[in-house]
């Protein structure tokens, strides 16, 4: 049976992709502590809100495709989401990749900070400085 930190940490993953799919800013900063940093295989460690706030000034209508949510077997406050991400931006260009994005969390299961992992290389070319 899972603990109700590990059921606290899936259901947050959950909205997380929920909200990021969506592009409403305001309701995925509201899953994150207000000092939260996020760091971005594109952008390095920001805050969350203005990195929010950068990604949907980039963004078109996009879709994610939940794969799985592993949540720490150490007893770290940590989850992981492993999804297929189909980014659509502002400019009609599309790019889709598999991302994993690990989550660690405060006490209250509010999001401290994420590490935002993939593979550049075959999205640089349709990306490139689209949100830099």
């Amino acid at each position: 049976m899972a603990s109700s930190s590990e059921e606290l940490y899936t259901r947050q993953v959950r909205n997380y992709l929920a909200e990021l799919e969506r592009g409403d800013v305001s309701a995925i900063c509201a899953l994150f502590t207000p000092d939260a940093q996020v760091s971005s295989p594109f952008l390095g460690w920001m805050r969350a809100a203005p990195f929010f706030a950068k990604v949907n000034a980039a963004s078109g209508e996009s879709r994610i495709t939940p794969i799985d949510i592993c949540v720490s077997t150490t007893g770290a406050r940590r989850a992981t989401g492993y999804f297929v991400y189909d980014w659509g931006l502002k400019d009609g260009s599309a790019v889709r990749f598999e991302c994993v994005d690990v989550f660690e969390f405060d006490d209250n299961g509010l999001i401290e900070r994420m590490i935002i992992v993939y593979d550049t290389h075959p999205i640089r070319s349709t990306v490139g400085d689209k949100y830099a």
